[in-house]
């Protein structure tokens, strides 16, 4: 009985950019979802910028909640009345949806 090989490395004809090839073996070992959450730690600076992220003391995603411990009460507040723009910048930068709610600690 001959096995079946993996969706991944099938064979193709055609060209394809590692960014392609990337995403077809993380989804095919349905681990995309946790390499774009810890993708989001690192982009972190990128993404809110120089003056949250050295406020920022901890990140943790729990089933795509976005946790925030920051060290800046006032920031707290600020970010606490803008969390659909802050979910919206996170979601923006990976062009999905990455976390569904966040959280201020």
């Amino acid at each position: 009985m001959k096995k079946k090989p993996h969706p991944a490395g099938e064979r193709r004809r055609e060209t394809v950019t590692m960014k392609d090839l990337m995403d077809a073996m993380l989804k095919s070992y349905n681990i995309d979802r946790r390499f774009d959450q810890a993708s989001l730690i690192t982009k972190w600076n990128k993404i809110m910028g120089t003056a949250i992220a050295n406020r920022t003391t901890n990140l943790e995603i729990r089933k795509d909640v976005l946790i925030i411990t920051l060290s800046s009460a006032p920031l707290k507040h600020e970010l606490n009345n803008s969390k659909q723009k802050v979910m919206d910048m996170v979601n923006a930068e990976f062009g999905k949806r990455v976390v569904n709610q966040v959280l201020f600690v």
